[in-house]
């Protein structure tokens, strides 16, 4: 009788069969996402596509040394980061132009997308060499998910990348992002976030919902949607709060019609998550009083965290 752990092993061989039948075009820079903490987010793909290459282009080739000894790949390596882009493109061209497989990854996450990688991928489709794209794990892509800042009826979202170090020149930039009307996506250091997140309150309000997510993946996660003028409380009752690498999404500015949520409408909404969930709260109170969908929702999941800490 197969046992569990063979019946997992036997599928697992019909996965990399599989994968090795797949077109693998020589020439071809393959573009790899990489596990952004946790080693077992690798994808059988990329993993498959990190063995399969001839070299691989590394951000950082000590930090990518760990994921790569985790398994067992042993594909030789090279630097590929901001300060080298320009030499590094050009002989990565040489190789894919010897018809070699060749690999970009970054320390973590997406290559190109606010680490580098985008000035390598640009030339190798310039000089019309094929560019293939491994998807995977992305920072941004997680905290999202666990943020509720989006739905299906206002998907929209816009990544802002890390904001400026500098105050004056932060909350300048910070105007900007926090009147779109979309969620804003920012990373943020653990030496700057509070003083990030007294800006937010300073220029987007008080009552704007803010998601900080940090460390994700890793064992100490943690994702907390907050009003912005409670952020610097927040972060203040528990030190470990400021700790690894961060996340902050600023969800969308409530309309002129939202706005008026006042008292009553959070006490309704409150004695609702009693007997219905998040969602269903917020799909039921939108359907009665014609306010957006998105707003309610972050309004209860907020009421909802609120309640769970007083009874921790």
């Amino acid at each position: 009788m197969t046992t569990e752990s063979g019946q997992f092993d036997a599928r697992w061989q019909r996965v990399l069969h599989d994968l090795a039948s797949q077109d693998w075009p020589a020439g071809c820079l393959y573009v790899v996402a990489t596990p952004i903490g946790n080693l077992a987010d690798l994808s059988p793909r990329a993993l498959y596509a990190l063995q399969k290459a001839d070299l691989i282009a590394a951000e950082d080739t000590r930090s990518s040394r760990v994921l790569l000894n985790a398994w067992g790949i042993e594909t030789p390596m090279m630097a590929a980061h901001r300060h080298n882009e320009a030499q590094a493109a050009a002989t990565l061209l040489r190789h894919l132009d010897q018809g070699q497989r060749v690999a970009l990854i970054s320390d973590a996450g997406a290559p190109a997308v606010s680490d580098p990688g985008g000035r390598i991928v640009s030339e190798v489709r310039a000089a019309g060499h094929q560019v293939r794209v491994i998807p995977g794990p992305s920072a941004v892509i997680a905290a999202l998910m666990g943020s509720g800042a989006t739905s299906d009826e206002n998907p929209a979202f816009v990544f802002a990348g890390f904001a400026p170090h500098k105050a004056v020149a932060r909350q300048t930039w910070l105007k900007t992002w926090c009147a779109v009307p979309a969620a804003i996506i920012l990373f943020e250091s653990p030496h700057r976030v509070r003083s990030t997140a007294t800006d937010i309150a300073a220029i987007a309000g008080n009552d704007r919902p803010v998601t900080v997510a940090r460390e994700l993946t890793k064992r100490f996660e943690q994702i907390a949607t907050v009003p912005a003028g409670q952020l610097a409380d927040w972060f203040a009752q528990d030190s470990q709060r400021t700790m690894g690498e961060f996340v902050l999404i600023v969800h969308e500015a409530a309309t002129q019609e939202a706005a008026v949520l006042g008292q009553d409408a959070e006490q309704i909404v409150a004695a609702m998550l009693r007997s219905y969930s998040v969602k269903d709260t917020a799909r039921l109170l939108a359907a009665f009083s014609g306010l957006p969908r998105d707003v309610l929702y972050a309004k209860a999941l907020q009421l909802k965290q609120q309640d769970s800490e007083a009874q921790d």
